[in-house]
């Protein structure tokens, strides 16, 4: 498969960062949907934007991703097209040890390389010569991932919420960073709907049952912006979703994509997210806060640190506090609701911290693993995190210490079910 080179450079807007030099960056994304995507999606998302962000500030990216992605930097196909598009829906850890292979391959071509494929690239950040930070978008408490978290204490990660790091405290994180989004562009309601709104998937943690019932309990339809793509979600689909549209409840619409969703976010009296499932961050939550539309949540995860009750939204613990939360809403100020988010989500903010993690990793050079990471300052990392919980965003507090990186420079390295290996090795 041929490299496809996507790069279109415009004097007007790609600018190098203030008094430094612009970064060699590659970006890994996963292999299932192109970047960035056409519909529902989180990471897919947070990869685009940083790719056209660091981009228009003047550095060199790279995005390893899936050939159908459009990104304005260069592009590395891993898979000719997103594996869901093609109705792919098995175990997607071979292809993600391709996107790590073709990622070795090149590693001398970069400052630094930003892992997005989850714990699947743990063992290519501990062995690459090159320095890796790796974002943890997912639940960090199931399926083994505790276990690899301990194992891999030595890499560079970032978190994308408190809530989501709590569980290991003395992990290497080295920058808890919110996400951000092009939130200006959004379209503002300001005001109210009648009804309430829920955008996600169709699944038991989203909160699909508990929306429902809250629409039957208020008297309010329900407008349901929703993918349907796995069996369980289908199953789900039939079994609550399907009798609710008979009965005039939900307002079924199905998979949208932005500029369809954001103005169903704007028009709606509020967003639901009530699924007691912990969030690890919740971008639907700021895109609705963005339109003005406040979110009725449940108390978990890291709503807290994104909704602040009684401003943003209300934070609930049962469906009697959610029903209480709709009477009350239409006293919020949208304005104010709308002002905060684009505040405290903006794209800016959000690579001007990534970019800080970068520029620190990328100046301890490119030899050695163990010194390169040994070698970083200690607690200057750009983090935010909320001094309680449920007060939102609240001051920066220092990361913990990064340590030392043991076996780190080595030659080649097996990942998965290949063993990728290094150019100067193929070279011999």
């Amino acid at each position: 498969m041929q490299e496809v080179h996507s790069v279109h450079e415009d004097p007007v807007t790609a600018r190098p960062p203030s008094g430094s030099e612009p970064l060699r960056i590659a970006l890994l994304a996963p292999p299932m949907v192109p970047v960035p995507p056409p519909g529902y999606a989180g990471t897919e998302r947070i990869v685009a934007i940083l790719a056209e962000e660091l981009h228009r500030r003047g550095h060199r990216v790279t995005l390893f991703a899936s050939g159908d992605s459009e990104p304005p930097c260069e592009l590395v196909p891993t898979v000719d097209r997103a594996l869901w598009a093609t109705g792919y829906r098995g175990d997607v850890s071979a292809h993600i040890d391709l996107t790590l292979a073709k990622a070795w391959e090149r590693h001398r071509d970069f400052d630094v390389i930003h892992s997005h494929v989850e714990t699947g690239g743990f063992l290519f950040a501990r062995q690459c010569p090159t320095p890796v930070v790796t974002t943890l978008h997912g639940r960090l408490d199931v399926a083994g991932i505790p276990d690899l978290i301990d194992e891999f204490s030595d890499i560079a990660l970032v978190a994308i919420s408190a809530s989501q790091r709590r569980w290991w405290p003395d992990a290497n994180w080295v920058a808890t960073i919110h996400h951000g989004l092009p939130l200006e562009r959004v379209p503002f309601g300001r005001r109210a709907g009648r009804d309430l709104v829920l955008v996600g998937r169709i699944a038991r943690e989203k909160g699909i049952q508990e929306a429902i019932e809250l629409a039957r309990r208020t008297g309010r339809r329900l407008r349901l912006a929703a993918k349907v793509h796995d069996p369980d979600e289908q199953e789900l689909f039939d079994a609550l979703v399907k009798p609710a549209i008979t009965d005039g409840l939900v307002d079924w619409k199905g998979e949208l994509p932005p500029a369809q969703r954001d103005p169903l976010l704007a028009s709606s009296l509020a967003t639901l997210m009530l699924g007691a499932w912990p969030e690890p961050f919740g971008l639907v939550a700021i895109e609705s806060l963005a339109t003005g539309t406040p979110v009725i949540a449940r108390h978990a995860g890291a709503l807290p640190e994104i909704i602040e009750h009684g401003t943003d939204g209300f934070l609930v613990d049962d469906l009697d506090e959610a029903e209480l939360a709709v009477r009350l809403v239409p006293k919020l100020d949208r304005e104010r609701i709308r002002a905060r988010a684009l505040e405290r989500f903006s794209v800016e903010r959000m690579v001007d911290e990534y970019e800080a993690v970068y520029r620190r990793l990328a100046e301890t050079g490119s030899g050695d693993g163990e010194s390169r990471v040994a070698s970083l300052p200690v607690g200057r990392w750009p983090v935010v995190v909320p001094v309680e919980p449920q007060s939102g965003i609240g001051s920066a507090v220092p990361a913990a210490p990064v340590t030392g990186r043991p076996g780190a420079g080595r030659s080649s390295v097996r990942l998965g079910s290949q063993r990728v290996v290094a150019p100067q090795e193929v070279a011999r």
